[in-house]
């Protein structure tokens, strides 16, 4: 059953932001009596949706991949719709990683006498909303470096000639993973040089028509970090879209039209503008997943820097040669340097390889 409820979750990710996506089962006698997962923002919870499917759900049992919230949002707390309606027992996967209302919702639902476990498939509903996890626990969403390269670790002729490095399932995949993210992510380097819209491309989506029309409901926010302001108007960046926030450096004013864009200044660095600010900036604005696609320089910035999560590397069978650029801007001139990698998943999407891997700290990192 709770298996079910895993299976339930993964039908809200691409628009139960920045809501976690829930899933929820509800069973009585052995029968499932009501399903539900979270709806957009604003909308029922998990459990508010299986209650409102079973329609009587006294002496039932609750299967949730995430602790009942007991707080007042957008929406009621649904540990309270749980006790009203009569449940007697509530299995949850994973306490709500929010160390400020984590328990909470357990608390209450044992006050009130229901038979409370927590526990149960933990590693998957914990695998369902990495984004959200680390932003309640770390003060910042999950940032995922993805990058398309050749089989000799080119991203881009020297002409900067990148279309297409991989094939359409690749390019597929990439718009799935933009329909999952709450934010992506971009340099002005990559806007100058592609002109890219950063939208999700609904034909290439490969979903079926239910999917589909889920990944419709909410555009990432596209974010171009352009210290100067170099951004044309007509970029395609800049279009009605999706919301765009444009970042610069304080004290750069727009000499121009910034087109549907939000204009945001933040501080500078050594490698350009800080990066930590601006993730501090995109949690406030609640997200959880960030995507970022650019090109070399702010991905070995992100890396340099210890805040990149995932590198997600799309790698063509082809060869691009030693004038082509390269896949990240790392200046290391030693081996002790070098930036060590674990893998956690590769695959075949088409004729290409998708290849997932986290950093590891370096031995003389001080970053926890």
């Amino acid at each position: 059953m709770m298996a079910r409820a895993v299976q339930l979750a993964r039908r809200g990710q691409f628009w139960a932001a920045p809501n976690p996506h829930v899933g929820c089962v509800l069973v009585r006698e052995g029968d499932v009596i009501g399903e539900g997962f979270t709806q957009p923002a604003g909308g029922n919870h998990a459990e508010i949706e299986a209650l409102q499917s079973a329609g009587d759900a006294t002496g039932a049992t609750a299967y949730v991949t995430l602790e009942p919230c007991s707080h007042h949002g957008k929406t009621g707390p649904c540990a309270q719709a749980l006790i009203e309606a009569g449940v007697s027992r509530v299995v949850a996967a994973l306490q709500d990683p929010n160390p400020d209302v984590g328990g909470r919702g357990l608390q209450a639902l044992r006050a009130a006498g229901v038979d409370v476990e927590c526990g149960l498939l933990e590693d998957e509903a914990r695998a369902l909303i990495p984004g959200f996890i680390q932003r309640m626990t770390r003060g910042r969403g999950r940032v995922r470096v993805k990058m398309a390269m050749s089989l000799d670790g080119r991203t881009a002729m020297a002409s900067g000639e990148s279309q297409w490095i991989t094939g359409p399932a690749a390019r597929a995949d990439v718009q799935r993973l933009r329909a999952s993210s709450c934010a992506i992510v971009t340099g002005a380097g990559t806007v100058l040089a592609d002109d890219c819209a950063l939208t999700v491309r609904d034909a290439e989506l490969n979903l079926d028509a239910e999917q589909a029309a889920r990944a419709r409901v909410r555009a990432p926010l596209r974010v171009v970090l352009d210290s100067q302001l170099r951004t044309p108007p007509t970029a395609k960046v800049l279009d009605a879209a999706a919301p765009t926030l444009l970042c610069h450096a304080q004290g750069v004013a727009a000499a121009q039209s910034v087109g549907n864009a939000e204009l945001l200044a933040l501080p500078g660095s050594a490698s350009g503008l800080d990066l930590e600010a601006l993730l501090a900036e995109l949690a406030r604005r609640q997200c959880n997943e960030i995507l970022v696609e650019s090109g070399p320089r702010l991905a070995g910035a992100l890396l340099q820097a210890g805040l990149a999560d995932e590198l997600i590397l799309y790698i063509a069978p082809a060869l691009l040669g030693d004038r082509a650029r390269p896949l990240v801007a790392l200046p290391l001139d030693s081996m002790a340097e070098k930036q060590a990698l674990e893998w956690r998943d590769m695959r075949r999407v088409g004729n290409d390889w998708r290849v997932t891997a986290v950093p590891l700290e370096r031995p003389d990192d001080t970053q926890t």
